[in-house]
């Protein structure tokens, strides 16, 4: 049996165990856990996503390096990350525990799986109303931050293909412009192992990057155009990484 052969396998007994684990903790999230305190809440969708990195690790073969680790600070935080699949969507939620994503609407329409991220407060937009969603991110977002929950925020607002960055929206630049909460810089190269919208992901390594926290005081614009210009740098590191260790 060849490499791509086992690989599909893979693919198809991760997916069967992730919908396995997803459905149980779904419905108890969707029928109760509007009536369990939100540390509750927080702490089952933990013990669902630890369960989602053993399968990722033990039947993908997707590893996870990090890259600035000391440079999380104790306190809730901006977080603002690249975009690239449905990884960091998981993969972040381990690292910035606990903590909220910004996220499109009709994500918490999907059986199970949104009913879990309803429960734990995730700041869901439409993104056809900018100006409301802008200030639905500032007001929720200074609210999860005051109560000690981190804030996900992606700025291209949509994935962008492995190895490539997409222009930012001012969401995240604009909500730590409104909060004295330190803003922490993310770039992964998640897309080269799990491509978006691919059915087929692994084996490989995440490399996570976390640069120092930016103090807050920048304005928006500034605040964007220089994560804009770390992440590219960290993405261009990572790519000439890949490509080296390749030639070797």
């Amino acid at each position: 049996m060849n490499s791509k052969c086992i690989t599909k396998i893979r693919n198809l007994l991760f997916d069967f165990a992730v919908a396995l684990i997803t459905v149980p903790f779904g419905i108890i999230l969707g029928l109760i856990g509007f009536a369990l305190p939100l540390k509750t809440r927080f702490w089952l969708v933990r013990c669902w996503r630890q369960t989602f990195t053993f399968f990722e690790r033990h039947i993908l073969g997707i590893r996870v390096e990090i890259i600035g680790a000391e440079n999380i600070p104790q306190e809730a935080c901006i977080v603002i990350s690249n975009h690239q699949s449905a990884w960091e969507t998981v993969g972040l939620q381990q690292l910035f525990y606990p903590c909220v994503f910004v996220l499109k609407q009709e994500l918490l329409k999907i059986p199970f799986f949104g009913w879990g991220l309803s429960a734990v407060k995730m700041i869901a937009i439409d993104r056809d109303t900018s100006k409301k969603a802008l200030k639905k991110v500032t007001d929720q977002g200074v609210d999860r931050l005051a109560s000690g929950i981190s804030v996900v925020i992606f700025p291209e607002g949509t994935r962008a293909d492995a190895h490539t960055l997409l222009p930012f929206q001012i969401g995240g630049a604009y909500l730590a412009s409104k909060t004295e909460a330190p803003v922490l810089p993310v770039a992964h190269n998640a897309g080269a192992v799990w491509p978006k919208g691919a059915s087929v992901k692994g084996p490989g390594i995440v490399t996570v990057i976390i640069g120092k926290p930016i103090p807050s005081g920048l304005k928006p614009q500034a605040l964007n155009a220089h994560i804009e210009a770390w992440m590219q740098t960290q993405i261009a590191f990572m790519q000439e990484r890949a490509q080296s260790n390749e030639t070797r």
